[in-house]
């Protein structure tokens, strides 16, 4: 039983982002995007010793097991938005897209129910979305929703010209942006070179953040990551994206 007990606390301890054994105060957040769809990896994702943040999708088969299964191991969870994209088929988005044809009305409506679909949820971020993040409308209405839940936003970056940072700071949500995607090629020696991109970038650069996938590249994004821990602890804490952002005025000033 002792041995048990001392296992369980190191694998705790592992998600404290103090105990990480890097020399400097770098900082490397990883994001993993698409659960919700019993999707290939979620296991072996769910099992990574780092603090991990899930990005869950709404209305799927297993949003709600997985964003309960992520909350209890400890991780970190958001709802992963489904948004419309510029190329790419409408089918790969998912049941209430945000599209930029819909009504403020219903933009906010879907927007709503995303996030009660989500259990344990206080972020978000984009699922696709290249053409709806570039538009302010749509955008605006997305962090109001975001804002009165007291979310804050990730960026996913799948489209340089958002609006994203800019209408968020607008709307007072706290936001951050994506810097690099592990898996957008599905191929090993892919994301082996961006999982090596990320090392190096860990040692530039005070913040990072990443973000790879459940799905098709899921096995193989996940044993790259766990191969590139304990590189990545020599440079940089692994945290949460919640703990990346710039702390929030008061709600009021003392008099």
């Amino acid at each position: 039983m002792r041995k048990l007990f001392l296992a369980v606390c190191m694998f705790s301890f592992a998600l404290v982002p103090s105990i990480a054994s890097a020399k400097t105060n770098h900082q490397v957040a990883i994001v993993i995007d698409d659960f919700g769809n019993n999707m290939k990896g979620t296991d072996k994702m769910l099992s990574l010793p780092i603090p991990l943040t899930a990005a869950v999708m709404p209305f799927l088969p297993s949003t709600k097991e997985d964003a309960e299964l992520a909350h209890k191991k400890g991780y970190e969870v958001i709802v992963h938005l489904p948004m419309e994209p510029i190329k790419g088929k409408k089918s790969w988005l998912g049941p209430n897209a945000i599209t930029t044809d819909l009504s403020d009305e219903e933009i906010r409506k879907r927007v709503e129910m995303a996030i009660k679909d989500v259990p344990f949820a206080i972020g978000m971020n984009n699922h696709m979305g290249s053409k709806a993040t570039a538009d302010t409308r749509v955008m605006r209405i997305v962090l109001a929703v975001c804002k009165e839940h007291g979310f804050f936003y990730l960026d996913s970056k799948t489209n340089p010209k958002s609006v994203v940072r800019k209408t968020a700071k607008e709307a007072g949500v706290p936001v951050i942006e994506n810097k690099l995607f592990f898996d957008d090629v599905y191929t090993h020696a892919h994301v082996a070179k961006q999982a090596n991109l990320l090392l190096q970038k860990t040692k530039e650069e005070p913040v990072m953040i990443a973000i790879g996938h459940v799905g098709p590249p899921g096995e193989i994004t996940s044993s790259v990551i766990a191969s590139y821990i304990p590189k990545i602890k020599q440079e940089a804490n692994f945290v949460f994206v919640s703990q990346l952002l710039p702390p929030r005025p008061p709600l009021f000033s003392p008099n």
